[in-house]
């Protein structure tokens, strides 16, 4: 037997439980197989029911632990620094589009990916010492906001 939920305003929090027969469904999936009558759940205003009204209980993971709720992040708070892969993708994001026109943006990370992985110590030094610069502007920024 299958039911079919249907609800009114759940601002209310009052429900009651009534069932009403709809016309069974002429449908079949196998020649020897038809579907039961069906039933909706009509819900009018008289019963109360306590449990739709409880708060929330904290989240658990599936190992049974209790997940913790992210905090909002400060706006004012600074940017954290680039890592030195993504100076190089910032700069080549555009030769790649320009090389493959009609690219998706799956394919161009994916491009760019393999491009950083090609290069050599020499030709990642720049752009590493971009990412220790920046990473320096992070903290001098971080000590400045926490003072």
């Amino acid at each position: 037997m299958s039911f079919r939920l249907t609800s009114h305003t759940l601002a209310q929090h009052v429900f009651s439980y009534t069932y009403s027969y709809i016309q069974p469904s002429t449908h079949t999936h196998h020649s020897t197989h038809t579907h039961p009558s069906i039933y909706t759940l009509n819900t009018p205003q008289t019963r109360t029911n306590t449990h739709s009204i409880m708060p929330k209980a904290a989240a658990k993971t599936k190992t049974g632990k209790v997940e913790k709720r992210r905090t909002k992040k400060d706006p004012n708070a600074p940017k954290r620094g680039l890592s030195a892969y993504m100076f190089f993708a910032n700069e080549q994001r555009e030769n790649v589009r320009d090389e493959n026109p009609g690219i998706t943006f799956g394919q161009v990370g994916k491009l760019l990916g393999e491009r950083w992985k090609a290069l050599n110590d020499k030709q990642r030094t720049p752009y590493e010492a971009k990412a220790a610069t920046d990473k320096k502007r992070y903290e001098d920024e971080k000590a400045a906001y926490n003072a």
